[in-house]
């Protein structure tokens, strides 16, 4: 009976313990996550039990691993002496409430997809270079922040405004620079906020809207005045260029006086209720003399104006109505292009997939893509599998970065038969809460744009939740390199060709204007996003994501940004305009649209430009010095003109896209006719530009020819 027994014990024994060994098989999303992260990272003799694939992280208990269920759930890495970087997968580990990689020496940039759903991130004390991630903006229970001692630059963008629950950020001791962005005034749980020994200027007026408790912004540039709501604090403010004497009154809304004397509570007796009482008295007095005022005005002009107001009601609701049908129409022509195969003079989408299985969560793309065939011409998308991109972009490894930017990261691809292409790859983030089709609805219309000075689509992915565009590479880079990161060695850019591209880059925008049905607004057009072929042709890029920039409610880099776009939904195709009348001013001064190295005056480039351009004298000191004056003043002055069009304040004295690649065109063929004349050359310098002139005019005419 009691050897029964024993047995009895040991079964149940050996059951809890397979039973659990089952139960704690991690996730599989969780293992490749990782991997990916063990194999980009160089010094791993201190990660114990850890992988390169496959694997149990909570089974086999890795190092700094802790799980609940099948589960990721903490990662705790700090002071390992880790280097190399995270890896590109760290969006997987949805069940991840606390990342800590701190105290290592980790380098380049911060992953830009972090685990969505943190609450506890702590990268401090490593190399991290480049600035805060943008995708931080969406992860909303996010409680402590901390990328202290770093290499971080640039200037923060506006991404803090659904960070409710953030109480503690630390960005100390790094080099970032700019006024703090307007969101930080949304960190209604803000704490503990660390600034310290960076370059961030302006005032810090916004952070009265913040329950902050203690703040050190020692050893910064910023200036104004410290707040009297901030003064009864725990602050610690030196290093600073603050101004003298008192502060001014506290601004609407701040949040409470914070013990520093703030007049309008510091009395708090029966002498301030009665005052207070007195002036509420008095508000309401006024409040209802006005209303009888305008009760009667209002009854006297009824009659007059009320269809003018049922006019306006009417006029919103047939615009509203507009835009509905517009979207029915296109179903219903989508559906009857369905049914229309009989044209032999169709040209259909080129589906090529790599993979052999299908795309998971993609599976409607292929059969929406060939529906879309049927009534499209000349347009080829492959889809490329997820494994294969990883091969050849070394698992999206930071050397193969080629930029990023407010909606993902672009990387280079190279594949062993010398074939090259560029990937964007789409922070994931920004499909949450989306249709599932909302991809395939994208990667179709982008299809739909063909011109030849914009990047064509030559591909797609979409697996395990990666949602990847890809073009055609080009070799030269972008504008942006072109014209602000070369070195002395460098040819430069001739007046003829950033004319040239100028030109290209209208007629590209010209045709998402009025070229494209529907009509489509670009929201992105800025230097880094203009691409020049093996001939320094323009090809604009990032075009049919404006959904996406909507979202992240930034839409450019500093500079480029329309006066009048102050929320995304504000922004049209006038303010399309207004950013590549900056990039004109780019190719026309050389100057980055925001510089913070240059004296204050001069540090924004259409503030300090615009007075300037009909300025023949300051005109010809405002041209780039990489061209060592070889251009034409006429046709330096023709070009200034069509900048200072573009770049009014008012969008509606912003010309159409057409009227500026008119303008363009006639700058061209003027040039083409007096450029002897025009060129002003000494005889020693005067054949080589004009040999360059003739060719690039050679060029102009055949861009003008499309």
């Amino acid at each position: 009976m009691i050897h029964f027994h024993n047995i009895l014990v040991l079964w149940v024994f050996l059951y809890g313990f397979f039973t659990t060994g089952v139960y704690s098989k991690t996730n599989s999303q969780d293992v490749s996550s990782l991997n990916v992260m063990y194999n980009s990272i160089n010094s791993r003799s201190k990660l114990s039990g850890w992988k390169s694939s496959g694997g149990d992280p909570c089974g086999d208990s890795w190092k700094g691993i802790k799980c609940s269920g099948s589960s990721v759930t903490e990662i705790d890495l700090s002071d390992l002496g880790l280097s190399g970087s995270m890896g590109y997968q760290l969006a997987s580990l949805t069940s991840v409430t606390r990342f800590d990689l701190s105290k290592n020496n980790l380098n380049g940039d911060i992953p830009y997809q972090l685990p969505p759903n943190a609450k506890y991130i702590d990268l401090s004390q490593n190399g991290f270079t480049n600035t805060v991630p943008y995708s931080i903006s969406q992860m909303s229970d996010l409680e402590t922040l901390n990328l202290g001692r770093n290499k971080l630059n640039g200037q923060l963008t506006d991404m803090f405004g659904k960070l409710t629950k953030l109480k503690e950020l630390d960005l100390s001791y790094n080099s970032m620079t700019g006024n703090l962005p307007q969101s930080f005034g949304k960190l209604s749980s803000l704490k503990k906020l660390n600034l310290q020994n960076n370059q961030f200027a302006g005032q810090i007026t916004l952070l009265v809207y913040t329950p902050v408790e203690d703040l050190n912004i020692e050893n910064n540039r910023f200036s104004g005045w410290i707040p009297n709501e901030l003064k009864g604090i725990n602050i610690k403010s030196g290093g600073n260029s603050w101004s003298s004497g008192p502060s001014p009154p506290s601004p609407p809304g701040a949040r409470r006086n914070r013990g520093g004397g703030s007049s309008s509570q510091s009395g708090g007796g029966k002498s301030s209720v009665a005052t207070g009482l007195t002036i509420a008295g008095i508000a309401l007095a006024v409040l209802l003399v006005l209303a009888i005022i305008i009760a009667l005005f209002s009854r006297r002009r009824r009659s007059s104006t009320s269809h003018l107001l049922d006019d306006d009601r009417l006029s919103q609701r047939k615009s509203f109505g507009a835009s509905y049908s517009s979207k029915e129409l296109s179903r219903e022509l989508n559906s009857s292009f369905r049914n229309k195969v009989t044209d032999p003079g169709a040209v259909s989408i080129d589906i090529k997939p790599v993979s052999k299985s299908p795309s998971i969560g993609f599976k409607s793309l292929s059969g929406r893509l060939q529906s879309f065939a049927r009534r499209s011409t000349s347009v080829k998308a492959t889809n490329y599998a997820l494994a294969d991109l990883q091969g050849a972009t070394a698992n999206f490894a930071p050397a193969r970065l080629l930029g990023q930017g407010t909606i993902g990261r672009v990387y280079r691809a190279k594949y062993d038969d010398g074939k090259v292409l560029a990937v964007k790859k789409i922070d994931s983030s920004l499909f949450q809460g989306s249709a599932p089709q909302e991809f395939s609805d994208i990667v179709v219309n982008i299809s739909k744009i063909r011109n030849a000075n914009i990047a064509e689509l030559v591909g797609y992915c979409s697996e395990h939740g990666h949602n990847m565009l890809i073009y055609e590479y080009f070799r030269n880079g972008s504008l942006h390199e072109f014209l602000h990161m070369s070195d002395d060695y460098s040819n430069p850019l001739t007046w003829n060709t950033r004319v040239r591209i100028a030109l290209g880059t209208a007629r590209a925008v010209e045709y998402l204007h009025e070229g494209c049905s529907p009509s489509t607004v670009h929201k992105n057009i800025k230097s880094s996003n203009i691409l020049l072929d093996i001939e320094l042709n323009p090809r604009l890029c990032d075009y049919g994501l404006a959904t996406f920039h909507q979202r992240t409610s930034q839409n450019l880099g500093m500079g480029y940004n329309a006066p009048e776009c102050t929320k995304p939904s504000a922004y049209t195709a006038k303010s399309d305009v207004y950013s590549f009348g900056v990039v004109m001013l780019e190719l026309l001064t050389g100057r980055m649209p925001v510089d913070s190295s240059k004296p204050p005056v001069e540090q924004c480039l259409v503030r300090w430009a615009t007075p300037q351009l009909h300025d023949l004298d300051a005109l010809s000191e405002m041209v780039d010095p990489a061209l060592r004056g070889l251009y034409p003043p006429k046709s330096v002055s023709r070009f200034a003109d069509i900048i200072a069009l573009c770049v009014q304040r008012e969008p509606e004295f912003r010309p159409p896209m057409s009227e500026v690649v008119q303008q363009l065109v006639r700058l061209v063929q003027r040039s083409s006719m007096n450029m002897r004349e025009d060129l002003g050359l000494g005889a020693s310098r005067h054949s080589s530009a004009m040999s360059s002139a003739k060719e690039d005019l050679a060029a102009s005419r055949r861009l003008t020819d499309f």
